[in-house]
């Protein structure tokens, strides 16, 4: 025999056959990764980032589908705004207390006339 085949019989034993398994499953996750996980990732930063924006005057609707304008943010110390922080809207004739990380989007930032998506 040529000393090629004994190379070839290394090339082809079984650690080397474990390769193309590892590396579709990697390639699989790294997909899943920034197709999935990584957007929604920021999607939910950029919702953290609005809520915690409301100010006095915008209005707002709540993941329950309650539809109001914030009336009063009670006075905390600066940076501590929390999502467990309770707010105080109006909607039609009533008052509703709710908290902050209730709030599902903003429709109108205070004195602007724009949409938030």
């Amino acid at each position: 025999m040529t000393p090629v085949f004994p190379a070839l019989a290394l090339l082809q034993s079984a650690p080397n056959a474990l390769l193309g398994p590892i590396f579709m499953y990697g390639a699989i996750f790294a997909i899943f990764y920034f197709v999935l996980i990584r957007p929604g990732q920021k999607q939910r930063k950029a919702q953290d980032e609005l809520i915690k924006q409301v100010r006095k005057g915008d209005e707002i609707v709540t993941s329950g589908g309650i539809v109001g304008t914030v009336i009063q943010i009670p006075a905390t110390s600066e940076g501590s705004n929390t999502m467990e922080d309770r707010l105080t809207i109006r909607s039609g004739e009533t008052r509703l207390v709710i908290e902050r990380g209730r709030i599902a989007r903003v429709i109108t930032r205070a004195g602007s006339a724009s949409t938030e998506g």
